[in-house]
């Protein structure tokens, strides 16, 4: 049987037909034969036209009689195939044509799948092409070389095999499945829009590249930060501009952020963080929200199909040019994010996919290698390190080939500066069928190794970490799962790696609000955390300090809240964290008395400035510059509604407030030399204070921390933060022919609490406290900090 065409498959229903050896020998020919019958049937060879059936005389010796047929013409060949070759994975444009390559190790056959736009819609498949194992397959990698037009078409795989799912193999012909290594996944075009047929889960397919696939960089090189430079900000691409006070021609998409990274700019940020961009499918939760009366989604997208496809939902094009268009746009962000000197890091999920577990889809890596792709227990079961119903098997050396292919694609190819690793714990994981002779070369890890055990010196961390085209790339790890693994200030880390520091935002947390015996481990917070980088050899810079993200309480939440408010999420209150450290200054809710409003927006500039002067990476969540809110709830992950959008009219109401307070904060960091440095501060840079200077007080009871800090360009720095409900007045250290200056008060009101040149009235407000200053003397009022800066005493 020759190599063919077969026209007008269903999706759900075909599947490959079965090859003999003999028959594969058959197969070199096909390159002239593609789509036309080998042999001829007998009734059609007693024909000189092949398009009229002949019946037979009967046996009773009837006579033989023919019915003319009318058959239509067999289509005309539309691609030239040849055996292809196994590199590179994917979909590959060369010689005037696209090669074809995929990994499947345990398939019986495999099958190239060319769809047409309308085709896809309708579930068909335009035109098969089974692939010959002894012609298109090389070690375990079926491969072909189609030259023809392609036009209208995308392409997936029909596998074929085992379907024993205890044995770890869910081969399922019927289903096509998406290429890993895809640039683009093809399917729905409008965000929240259903299938068709009503449907959450249309089929999908991916991107053909063409030739003329070219995108005008203009020059872009990387920006290459020094990572201690870093002010990032987390930020997701649809709900920056999708609410309708943005005033965005492109709401909701990666143009949409372009047109708003002025106000990033504004703010002081120099590295944007980007939640989940890899195709993903935001209906996946889809289902109605009776508290709300819209629907669920899957909002964040941490639930990924493809890794190597940016999601086109997220571009205005939408699917538009076959999927390109959502790429371009894709680098138009970057492009655009680089020319304001802002860096571009992805936050990507390589520890579980969209799939789930043995109750979930087939849509891409279970068809093509459960057993390799999927950590799997003895009898098939899927392991859940991820708590979304699967985990990645990341220490299997083929998928720790594919995860660094793909940081490869994003950093050459679409020029992000680095990444931000999702549950990062699990790919510290061993794989499943862990084989340490395998891995290594001997037993070092000895035989005891059972699938998920942590391993000191991961394979996959070292080999992001050691990859040549990755180096200086941003690495950025997560560094815990949901299997219990926690390894923040113990993540394998090669030197290169830095931390969501999660102990930074429980601490400083605790200690802002007022809580008994944080004060010393508050001071080493505030001094890049060496209690747990020093010792390992690594730097301040190692550890991303937050105090929010996506996920748990919004800056204002966090003041505003004592306890989560989930309700609207439609799971009883029962999702999402419980023990936030969150105190609501006196009230719970919104509506709330002056004062305690008072106290909540003096918390908020505590918690910002300390972000500020604490040495690392700090990071700011989106939409924490002018106080968002999501109503207390913790866990907004399914809500595609005003929850999540940032509100640009409420950005614009708190400009002269605390927005005007955060980007003189952000930018007076920056100026800073002293408050990013590329190690610990000692002694000789740092002194510790109490209510006296030189007499800190680390004891359980104290709610007091102070510090002067030597900089090069701000000169001295006296930095102060009084957690107690009790005001106090405290002594300055004596600098002979100085004078200590008040810069940023937070008991302060706007615009007094951060005290500029240009600013109207300074002058009077300084000389509000120059009685207690010309005595070397500050009041703090009860939950507030201070920055004073030491100037010649002129008097």
């Amino acid at each position: 049987m020759e190599l063919q065409l077969i026209h007008f498959s269903p999706i759900p229903s075909y599947c490959p037909p079965k090859f003999t050896f003999k028959k594969y020998l058959q197969c070199r020919r096909n390159i002239l034969n593609v789509g036309i019958p080998d042999n001829l049937s007998e009734n059609t060879r007693k024909n000189a036209n092949p398009f009229v059936t002949w019946n037979n005389a009967s046996q009773s010796g009837d006579a033989e009689t023919a019915v003319v047929v009318e058959k239509p013409p067999p289509k005309p060949r539309r691609f030239e195939v040849f055996p292809g070759h196994p590199t590179p994975f994917g979909a590959t444009v060369r010689e005037g044509g696209v090669n074809f390559a995929v990994y499947s190790s345990n398939a019986s056959s495999a099958t190239l799948c060319l769809i047409s736009l309308s085709d896809l819609r309708k579930k068909r498949v335009t035109e098969e092409i089974a692939l010959n194992p002894l012609t298109n397959k090389t070690g375990d990698v079926w491969h072909v070389f189609l030259k023809g037009d392609f036009e209208d078409r995308v392409y997936g795989y029909k596998i074929d095999g085992s379907f024993s799912p205890e044995d770890g193999f869910c081969f399922d012909s019927s289903k096509v499945l998406i290429d890993p290594y895809a640039k683009a996944v093809v399917s729905r075009g409008e965000y929240g829009a259903l299938g068709t047929d009503g449907e959450c889960w249309p089929q999908m397919a991916c991107l053909v590249p063409s030739s003329n696939d070219e995108f005008d960089w203009e020059g872009d090189l990387p920006l290459k930060f020094r990572q201690k430079d870093l002010v990032i900000y987390e930020i997701h691409v649809r709900g920056f501009t999708r609410h309708e006070s943005s005033d965005s021609k492109f709401p909701g998409t990666y143009r949409g952020v372009v047109e708003k990274l002025d106000h990033l700019k504004k703010l002081g940020i120099n590295c944007i963080e980007l939640m989940p961009c890899h195709e993903f499918n935001e209906l996946e939760y889809y289902s109605y929200n009776s508290v709300l009366g819209d629907y669920k989604m899957n909002f964040w997208g941490y639930s990924t199909i493809n890794f190597f496809s940016p999601m086109a939902r997220y571009s205005f094009a939408g699917i538009d040019n076959y999927g390109i268009g959502a790429v371009n746009e894709f680098k138009y962000l970057v492009r655009e994010a680089h020319k304001r000197g802002i860096e571009v890091i992805m936050d990507v999920v390589f520890n579980h996919t969209a799939e789930g577990n043995e109750n979930g889809l087939t849509l891409s890596f279970r068809g093509l290698e459960n057993s390799m792709f999927y950590m799997l227990a003895p009898k098939g079961e899927y392991y859940n390190y991820s708590g979304c119903g699967n985990t990645f098997n990341c220490n299997h050396p083929v998928v720790r080939q594919f995860i660094v292919d793909c940081l490869r694609y994003w950093v050459t190819e679409m020029h992000v500066d680095g990444f931000r690793f999702d549950l990062a714990s699990i790919m510290t994981r061993s794989s499943s069928l862990w084989d340490a002779v395998n891995v290594y070369g001997n037993a070092i890890e000895g035989d005891t190794v059972t699938t998920g055990t942590p391993l000191a010196t991961p394979p996959l961390i070292d080999m992001i970490s050691n990859d040549p085209l990755l180096h200086g790339v941003k690495l950025i790890a997560e560094a815990w799962d949901c299997g219990g693994l926690y390894q923040v200030g113990n993540f394998p880390h090669w030197g290169f790696w830095s931390e969501w520091n999660g102990k930074y935002r429980d601490i400083v947390r605790q200690f802002i609000k007022g809580t008994d015996g944080f004060s010393g481990a508050f001071a080493e917070c505030l001094c890049g955390s060496p209690n747990f980088y020093q010792e390992g050899g690594r730097k301040p810079w190692n550890s991303i300090n937050f105090v929010c993200a996506h996920d748990g309480f919004t800056l204002a939440d966090l003041v505003t809240y004592n306890n989560k408010h989930n309700l609207a999420n439609g799971e009883d209150n029962k999702d999402g964290e419980n023990h936030n450290n969150s105190w609501n200054c006196g009230q719970e809710g919104e509506f709330a008395s002056i004062y305690v409003k008072k106290l909540r927006r003096r918390q908020m500039r505590n918690f910002f400035l300390c972000l500020m002067v604490s040495q690392g990476v700090p990071m700011i969540y989106m939409g924490d510059e002018y106080g968002h809110t999501k109503g207390g709830n913790n866990n907004t992950y399914c809500h595609d509604n005003f929850i999540n959008y940032f509100r640009w009219d409420k950005m614009e109401e708190a400009s002269s407030d605390f927005f005007r307070f955060c980007s003189l904060m952000v930018n007076f960091r920056r100026e800073c030399e002293s408050l990013g440095l590329n190690d610990f501060p000692t002694a000789e840079r740092l002194q510790w204070h109490g209510h006296s200077p030189g007499a800190p007080d680390w004891s359980d009871t104290s709610q007091f921390v102070a510090f002067t800090m030597m900089d090069v360009v701000k000169g001295e720095l006296y930095i102060a933060f009084n957690a107690s409900h009790v005001a106090v007045t405290v002594a300055l250290p004596e600098r002979p022919g100085y004078r200590w200056e008040p810069l940023v008060d937070t008991a302060k009101p706007a615009p007094f609490d951060f005290l500029t040149d240009d600013l109207p009235g300074k002058q009077t407000a300084i000389t509000q406290y120059a009685h207690f200053l010309d005595d070397n003397l500050y009041p703090l009022l009860s939950y507030s900090s201070i920055i004073l800066s030491l100037s010649p005493d002129h008097s």
